[in-house]
């Protein structure tokens, strides 16, 4: 076989971490959050050179490949969940409700969110619409909210780029 148990572990490690550091670089850059991309991108394509290099060497060897590969898979479900864990940038959260979007804005306030109620008009008639922006990380907390006041309230949720000015709580 020629590859020892210790190489192939190596190379699907490897793979881990550099497809974990490649996701996490992508959403920093998606978000405007480039101050760390360029180094963790340097990290990641050195972690990455030495893994294909131990591939390449010896590409008729089933089990490095395999680890390669694994890595990978592994690696882009390691990412996402990293992601989830970080739980990077701002969302901005819209609320419509047929009957509670007053209560809901001022359960919202009085929790430290900012909120915009607006009045609107649904397929069924007149709908309140609350507009909520506020860190991913405080995103659960705020639906536990809506939905304690109102559970039939249709939410949409939207990653946020940037957010200038206004009023939001900052993450705990």
């Amino acid at each position: 076989m020629g590859a020892t148990i210790g190489t192939v572990i190596l190379i699907f490690l490897l793979r881990i971490i550099d497809v974990s550091l490649g996701t996490i670089r992508t959403i920093l850059i998606v978000r405007g959050k480039r101050g760390l991309a360029p180094l963790i991108g340097f990290i990641e394509v050195t972690i990455w050179i030495v893994a294909v290099s131990q591939v390449i060497t010896s590409i008729d060897n089933v089990w490095k490949v395999l680890a390669y590969s694994g890595g990978f898979a592994a690696g882009t479900l390691v990412g996402m969940w990293l992601e989830e864990r970080l739980a990077l940038g701002d969302v901005a959260v819209y609320v419509v409700s047929r009957e509670a979007g007053e209560e809901i804005a001022q359960k919202v306030r009085k929790a430290n969110y900012g909120a915009t109620e607006l009045p609107a008009f649904g397929h069924s008639g007149p709908v309140s619409m609350v507009s909520v922006v506020t860190a991913r990380k405080r995103l659960d907390e705020l639906l536990r909210l809506v939905n304690s006041t109102d559970p039939l309230a249709f939410v949409t949720i939207d990653d946020k780029r940037q957010v200038m000015r206004g009023y939001r709580r900052l993450a705990k």
